[in-house]
């Protein structure tokens, strides 16, 4: 198995673990799950693929993505009851999943061999379009776009930190690890010590 293939389906697992325990508190039924379990798993990567014209899109090629995100629907449907907080589990596992997507999606762009603005790009894009799609589908607030809070900031930085370990080092698994941990280390930072960047604050118009 290549590391590419690895990544996304790390990716997919938990994010459909993710989409999953959303449903649980939207109440969905067990199709419910399925459709939200699928589409944060692989609503990321297959706007990547459709950007970089990769045909075919990784799911359709492969359709062992979509039994992961139905297998982990399943066991959260019947297994969700037992966690004493649903969302604090949902915030840790986006955390990780977020980790893996955008080393998948950097690593994608990287074997296209695209610029480095673009690879970039793509690790962004994998990693945040799952969970924002499972958010506005479940008129959730988006992980996102919660304020005070590092998303796309850790997944820019996890990206960036992938691109300098592919400058300095020949090793294959090196960019990917480094843009795992610089990812999640942001990604959780910033949930449990607040890190944050400076937000935006009105001022009064002035009136001459």
């Amino acid at each position: 198995m290549s590391a590419t293939l690895a990544l996304d389906y790390a990716s997919v697992l938990v994010f459909a673990l993710t989409g999953a325990l959303v449903a649980s508190r939207a109440q969905l039924d067990l199709i419910g799950f399925f459709f939200i379990a699928c589409l944060t798993a692989v609503g990321g990567g297959t706007l990547r693929d459709l950007l970089l014209d990769r045909d075919p899109v990784f799911w359709l090629a492969d359709p062992i993505p979509l039994g992961l995100a139905c297998g982990a629907a399943m066991v959260v449907f019947f297994g969700a009851h037992l966690l004493e907080s649903r969302y604090a589990v949902i915030r840790w596992l986006d955390a990780a999943a977020l980790a893996v997507a955008v080393a998948a999606g950097v690593t994608v762009a990287r074997d296209m061999e695209q610029s480095a603005a673009i690879i970039l790009v793509m690790g962004v894009v994998t990693g945040t379009f799952g969970g924002l799609m499972r958010d506005v589908v479940c008129n959730e607030v988006p992980m996102v776009l919660k304020q005070g809070e590092l998303y796309v900031t850790a997944a820019a930085a996890g990206g960036g930190a992938g691109l300098i370990a592919d400058r300095l080092t020949d090793q294959p698994l090196a960019p990917i690890l480094a843009c795992i941990v610089a990812t999640f280390a942001l990604r959780a930072g910033s949930m449990a010590f607040g890190w944050s960047l400076p937000v935006y604050k009105p001022y009064p118009p002035r009136t001459k």
